[in-house]
């Protein structure tokens, strides 16, 4: 259980934070409040249910044990405390998670990129539902999602995709899905109704800011040529396809979804300072042991996740084993109680069994 102490010194700073941005702060101190505020505000409303739900029990309590309540007063009484134990429980691990220590590129937005993998155009067809799954969870999280970049397969997948997920936070919880998603399901390709495992690989990055990475001009090769849709076939007349090459790593990035070559530039350098600042994260991980997400370098060993769609469904998560038999849901974008458990894990929380224990 979170000490009431604890969450009293919480919402008594977010009170003080509130009190020093009504009185007149500006500038660079204005932009630190506002930034803290933010970060407490969903803190702050849980911790608020939370002590609204303890005193609801404690005048539950009185009501029982009241000589003047009759049979069946304290009957309802009863029933209405095991109901507010139970909330309060659930309100205790989300402020566990919500409290959990975060990482320095957390509050970033987050740039995903999704790779078509083993089964063909069946694992096309799987990127593609994991490109709108990731859409959707944006959506759901009032975060802005573009998708920068694809390269789409004949039959209506895509081959790769890089989506920006813009929305303070993005990163803190979309990291956690770096790594192989696999799906077990008959696809629409297959005439006699036999079973497919193919799959995807999803990477996810902390979209730099400028502040964050500084990259040299000659360090550059810029390409530009002609957009190609799948098949190859020629969809733009003029060359407003981008390809930037950071010559010292030889890290590639490549836009082809817009018809301007400045938008498309554009998205690219977003894409290369995100691969850039993840190198520099990733010293700073192997220097301090902190947890920052997996590397963009995705095998099979790095599975995370199975959707199995036939002969069951099953949604499992191959890290933590939090499961859900609702894979249209989690397809949907219901994907918080596997971030939350991978969260956990990742600081030396224990892993729950079942998707229900975290919601």
């Amino acid at each position: 259980m979170i000490p009431a102490a604890k969450l009293e010194r919480l919402l008594d700073r977010f009170a003080a934070i509130e009190s020093e941005m009504a009185s007149g702060a500006s500038g660079p101190a204005f932009v630190k409040l506002s930034r803290e505020h933010a970060e407490l505000a969903p803190v702050i409303e849980t911790a608020r249910a939370h002590r609204s739900t303890q005193k609801q029990i404690e005048e539950a309590d009185a009501l029982i044990v009241d000589p003047a309540s009759d049979a069946e007063m304290r009957g309802m009484a009863e029933q209405e405390r095991a109901e507010l134990r139970e909330r309060l429980a659930a309100l205790d691990q989300e402020l566990k998670v919500q409290l959990l220590p975060r990482d320095a590129a957390d509050a970033s937005s987050a740039i995903v990129e999704i790779r078509a993998g083993t089964g063909g155009d069946e694992a096309a067809l799987f990127a593609a539902d994991l490109l709108g799954m990731y859409q959707r969870y944006a959506g759901l999280q009032g975060w802005r999602a573009e998708v920068m970049d694809v390269t789409e397969s004949d039959l209506g997948g895509i081959k790769d995709a890089t989506l920006e997920v813009t929305g303070r936070g993005a990163y803190a919880k979309l990291k956690f899905e770096s790594g192989v998603h696999r799906v077990q399901r008959v696809p629409v390709t297959e005439a006699q109704g036999r079973i497919h495992t193919s799959a995807a690989t999803v990477a996810v990055l902390p979209e730099a800011e400028d502040v964050d990475i500084v990259i040299n001009d000659k360090d550059l090769r810029i390409d530009v040529y002609r957009a190609q849709g799948a098949g190859g076939q020629h969809v733009n007349k003029t060359e407003s396809a981008v390809r930037i090459t950071h010559l010292p790593t030889n890290i590639a990035v490549a836009c082809q979804t817009e018809r301007s070559q400045h938008q498309n530039r554009a998205y690219c350098w977003d894409m290369l300072k995100a691969k850039l600042y993840e190198i520099e994260l990733q010293k700073k991980q192997a220097e301090t042991g902190a947890f920052i997400g997996e590397k963009s370098e995705i095998g099979w060993g790095h599975q995370i996740r199975s959707y199995v769609l036939q002969p069951y469904q099953l949604v499992k998560d191959l890290r933590t084993g939090v499961e859900s038999r609702l894979p249209q849901d989690v397809l949907d974008g219901d994907l918080d109680p596997f971030m939350a458990a991978a969260l956990a894990q990742a600081v030396g929380g224990k892993p729950k069994e079942k998707i229900e224990d975290l919601e």
